[in-house]
């Protein structure tokens, strides 16, 4: 073979091997491409689940808070209320022993006597 016919054929199998490089290269960036925009769009689909799942819990502490603070509300005002009836008890009672302090003073050795009984045992 002359060395034109060889420089031919090297020639041609060198642009066919060029050739088919650059048509690997070409589907590797296209699988590549591929591939990202599949994982964009999956992290794009977690991102927006976990704001959702953030946006919930939020919300709920949120409602939790309201709650715990309006039962302390009720829980003050029932102490409170409490404290009003024990007093006025307080004051009826102070009464009743300055108009009858005889009663008053058996009542309350009764009342001793038998809470001592029961606490006795």
């Amino acid at each position: 073979m002359s060395k034109e016919v060889q420089a031919q054929e090297d020639g041609g199998i060198h642009g066919r091997i060029d050739h088919g490089a650059e048509r690997i290269k070409q589907a590797t960036s296209e699988a590549v491409a591929t591939s990202k925009e599949k994982f964009d769009r999956a992290a794009d689909h977690v991102e927006e689940g976990l704001h959702r799942a953030t946006d919930k819990a939020a919300h709920a502490a949120n409602r939790t808070t309201e709650k715990v603070a309006e039962a302390k509300e009720r829980g003050r005002a029932a102490v409170d209320q409490a404290k009003d009836r024990a007093d006025e008890w307080l004051d009826e009672v102070r009464e009743y022993v300055r108009e009858k302090p005889v009663q008053a003073v058996a009542i309350a050795l009764g009342a001793g006597w038998l809470l001592g009984r029961i606490l006795r045992r």
